[in-house]
């Protein structure tokens, strides 16, 4: 079973409401779709680099997806990797290494927290009138 590309916006911002597992060279996002099979996606950044750099990140990141998620995927989930700036000098069999571990976790229900996220309040230096 090959694994469907997510390609609308609305189910990238729905991923990233899900299971959320860092690793040094990207960021594995997971969550389950209702259904429409194993989905993937694949985010880089302009800050990670130029052109050159994030098209060889997302064909890394495509390799890896391919390899990994038929046997280590999770079924009817959506499973995105955001790209970081530790992942261009990152060896190939490494970062394959953490995608299973990565998988693992997310498999186990495990996720990181949502380091430096705070609700939003509202401008604190803006004083009303």
């Amino acid at each position: 079973m090959t694994p469907k590309v997510l390609r609308r916006r609305s189910d990238f911002l729905a991923a990233n409401k899900g299971l959320r597992n860092a690793k040094v060279g990207f960021v594995l996002l997971t969550r389950p779709n209702g259904g429409e099979g194993m989905r993937y996606g694949i985010t880089v950044t302009k800050k990670i680099g130029n052109a050159v750099v994030r098209n060889r990140m997302k064909r890394r990141f495509r390799e890896l997806l391919r390899d990994a998620l038929p046997t280590h995927g999770l079924a009817d989930h959506d499973h995105v990797l955001i790209g970081r700036s530790g992942g261009v000098e990152r060896g190939f069999a490494e970062m394959g290494e953490e995608l299973g571990a990565a998988l693992e976790r997310a498999k186990a229900g495990k996720g990181d927290s949502a380091r430096g996220r705070r609700p939003r309040r509202g401008r604190r230096d803006v004083k009303p009138k």
